[in-house]
């Protein structure tokens, strides 16, 4: 093997033998390949994501439905296979600013029937028009008379149902315009759902605008180039182009929700860019330190390539634990983010190299002025070397002190309540405002409980004596009681099924209307619908589909932590062929993510911040919300940690101490972990800005726990944990010799890297003091 002009490996002798260099490895291999035919890696990565692109787009657009968990997502799956479609209830109030009543107030009667006439000329938006004005509906007039109900369905699919409702807002609006004295406006299930669409669509579109110029401009910070700044860049966008368009083709059999493009965005742009700035520092770095530049970019395959695999296999793990919730949403989540985070590390190995091969100095044109010829040369940080170094000399100070704040930090998350608001939009929002005014004058229970049955007895004398003992039960528990009338039967499908629709006590989200569902669950229909032969049965309605995802994530939970944890731990022992290693990461990790749950806790559910981050707290924390957090941190805060770890391995094998290699390999990573964490955290911090609460949350957490991993963990507990084991950080019991990449990997490390941070005196020597 040739002696490099800058290892840090004595010579024993002029004429020593060569030993024979075994295999490369495979990032190896496949860089250089790219390096040597680099306009085929280069123009065959454009071509693949071109093509993947036109595929996705030619192909029909499909709807796979999302169904909810347990016994609710069965009666959807029901219906659905029935090809029965509950259409949404919209309602227009038609309401006095004075004090007219319906009965005498000309106008409003004016106004109703204005509302029915628009809307029975709108077939395709507006069907089973209820007038306040008509028999027996009594029940849309308030109780004062101020306030009438003018109520109908939207027909058509979920696909559809923005553009179906638009007509009726519009009619509704042109009749208010004619009654500046009278309040008519229009809410309801299509109208929130619409209004959830466009504020999601309209912060999604200011993200994606914000992200692309913030990232760009971080890149110039780090690079001071923008030839340089342009290739992270190019290879984040590739792989989210790349991602959605598979994603598109993926959609024909996955439920794919409407927010998971987005959060392939905001993962993609974060690995894409972290995991090129991995590879072009490296490179940039070796440069300086006088290879050339096919040299340089061996080097940085043999070790920053290597760290990008090992990364991406951790966050890939992570991502996989959303198959084992139980919740349909977070399988196309999983599988758009899974293939984003591949996507990034085919093309960190492949055209990244190609590139910087091609390009070769070129890739450092465009410097910006006063900055690029500093940030050209990548010198390990003075700062972070004299911050380890104190660390490094009292890690039980400065390790006990951090690891107090941060469980400081994450005991409010023992505390932390899982619900879910009434209605998640922001309170200027006017169908909101329209909702709480009809609220206010028809205080009435939320939408019922539906009991899906099914059988060939569904209809029969025997159904209709269960229903009228299931009223019966209604009436005798009187108002107070869990389950309320009017209790209803409605033949859908033909007669094959039929639909109960049964009031429930509470508010909907409350432990009142769980309690009231499990009540109807366990105890009224067993002993009502239960007793009839031939039939099955299924409860589902907003109530019980909050509940029974709720549920799931809750059972499901433990498991997804240990699939995450044990995988991530078996990936990371075989990476760095030490036990103490991937420990010290996980617990780290785990303390990240206690002190974001701590945070958000502390913020979004004790209702902190309300003014600064615009938002109205519920008292609790969306339920899907820490495990997803807990999978995506998981994965992602290893980045750093696999980076940081690889650079000191590196200097360790070189015959580095452990304390040296603590200090050297986290100062000379210093420059790329803070980069490519604060582009992260900025790219986090976008969802912040976003009017609906689960998405700042979410912003807000993510973007926490980075900051964490970046400063508090990288800086101080980790090379305390380090410190504290000195050589049995790298300790690997004998039975395990047998795992892949001992020698090859320290091999390739003693070969690899510029100007080592640490430099070790050759035998006989005085030691050389480290850099400073």
């Amino acid at each position: 093997m040739r002696q490099l002009s800058s290892s840090v490996l004595p010579e024993t002798g002029p004429h020593r033998e060569q030993p024979r260099r075994s295999r490369a490895p495979v990032v190896e291999r496949v860089a250089g390949w790219s390096t040597r035919h680099r306009k085929t890696a280069v123009f065959g990565w454009l071509f693949l994501v071109a093509a993947v692109f036109m595929a996705g787009h030619l192909l029909p657009a499909t709807n796979v439905p999302a169904y909810d968990a347990g016994q609710s997502g069965q009666a959807q799956q029901t219906l659905q296979r029935l090809g029965v479609v509950t259409p949404p209830q919209e309602n227009v109030l038609i309401q006095t600013r004075g004090t007219g009543r319906l009965g005498a107030d000309p106008q409003m009667r004016q106004a109703v029937r204005q509302v029915i006439t628009a809307l029975s000329a709108l077939p395709h938006s507006a069907r089973d028009i209820r007038s306040p004005l008509g028999p027996g509906h009594a029940g849309l007039v308030a109780g004062d008379g101020r306030s009438a109900l003018v109520t109908f369905h939207v027909p058509g699919n979920a696909r559809n149902e923005d553009q179906a409702v638009a007509a009726a807002q519009r009619a509704v609006a042109g009749i208010q315009a004619r009654h500046p004295g009278l309040r008519i406006q229009e809410a309801g299930d299509a109208s929130y759902g619409q209004a959830i669409n466009s504020v999601l669509a309209r912060g999604f579109r200011s993200a994606e605008a914000t992200s692309v110029p913030i990232t760009l401009v971080l890149l110039l910070l780090v690079f001071g180039a923008l030839v340089a700044a342009g290739i992270p860049l190019l290879l984040a966008l590739t792989s989210v182009i790349t991602a959605l368009s598979l994603l598109t083709i993926l959609s024909r059999w996955l439920p794919v929700g409407s927010s998971t493009s987005e959060v392939v965005l905001i993962i993609g742009m974060a690995v894409g860019v972290d995991y090129s700035l991995f590879y072009l520092r490296r490179e940039r770095e070796e440069r300086t330190a006088g290879h050339s530049t096919a040299e340089a970019l061996r080097i940085a395959a043999a070790t920053s390539g290597r760290a990008i695999v090992v990364s991406g296999l951790t966050v890939m793990v992570a991502l996989a634990g959303l198959f084992l919730t139980g919740y349909d949403v977070f399988t196309g989540v999983a599988f758009g983010t899974i293939a984003v985070v591949g996507v990034a590390v085919l093309g960190s190995l492949t055209v990244v190299p190609a590139l910087l091969s091609w390009l070769g100095v070129r890739a450092d044109r465009g410097r910006v002025p006063f900055l690029g010829r500093r940030r050209t040369a990548a010198r390990p940080s003075r700062a972070w070397a004299a911050l380890v170094r104190r660390v490094a000399r009292h890690p039980v100070v400065w390790g006990g002190a951090a690891a107090i704040a941060l469980l400081a930090l994450a005991a409010p998350a023992a505390g932390m309540r899982l619900g879910s608001p009434a209605v998640d939009l922001p309170a200027s929002s006017p169908v909101l405002q329209t909702m709480n005014r009809i609220s206010g004058a028809f205080p009435q229970t939320p939408s019922p409980a539906e009991v899906v049955v099914t059988g060939r007895h569904a209809t029969g004398p025997a159904m209709r004596d269960a229903i009228i003992a299931l009223k019966a039960r209604a009436s005798a528990e009187g108002p107070g009681g869990p389950i309320r009338e009017p209790i209803t039967a409605t033949p859908v499908a033909g007669g094959r099924a039929l639909i109960v629709n049964v009031p429930l006590a509470g508010n909907g989200t409350s432990s009142v209307s769980d309690h009231a569902l499990l009540t109807l669950r366990n105890q009224v229909l067993p002993s009502t619908l239960g007793r009839v032969n031939g039939i099955s049965y299924a409860v589902t309605g907003n109530t019980a589909g909050n509940y029974d995802d709720m549920t799931a994530l809750h059972s499901r939970t433990a498991v997804v932590f240990a699939f995450v944890v044990v995988l991530a731990f078996l990936l990371l022992l075989g990476a760095f062929r030490s036990v103490a290693i991937p420990l010290i990461s996980i617990a780290l990790n785990l303390l990240s993510v206690g002190a974001a749950y701590g945070l958000i806790t502390l913020i979004f559910q004790d209702g902190r911040l309300q003014g600064l981050l615009g938002y109205t707290s519920f008292g609790g924390i969306i339920p899907w919300i820490p495990l997803f957090m807990f999978v995506l941190l998981f994965g992602l805060s290893m980045d750093y940690h696999v980076f940081i770890l690889s650079r000191i391995r590196e200097l360790h094998a070189r015959g580095a101490s452990t304390r040296d290699a603590v200090v050297g390999g986290i100062s000379s990573s210093a420059g790329v972990v803070t980069s490519a964490a604060l582009i992260m955290v900025a790219v986090f911090s976008v969802l912040a800005t976003l009017p609906i609460v689960d998405t700042k949350t979410l912003g807000v957490g993510l973007a926490a726990a980075v900051l964490i991993d970046a400063t508090v963990v990288r800086g101080i507990l980790l090379p305390a944990c380090l410190a504290l084991l000195g050589k049995r950080s790298w300790y690997l019991p004998r039975w395990l010799g047998w795992l892949p990449g001992g020698a090859r990997a320290d091999e390739g490390a003693r070969a690899g890297g510029g100007a080592p941070a640490v430099p070790v005196a050759p035998a006989g020597q005085a030691p050389i003091p480290p850099i400073s």
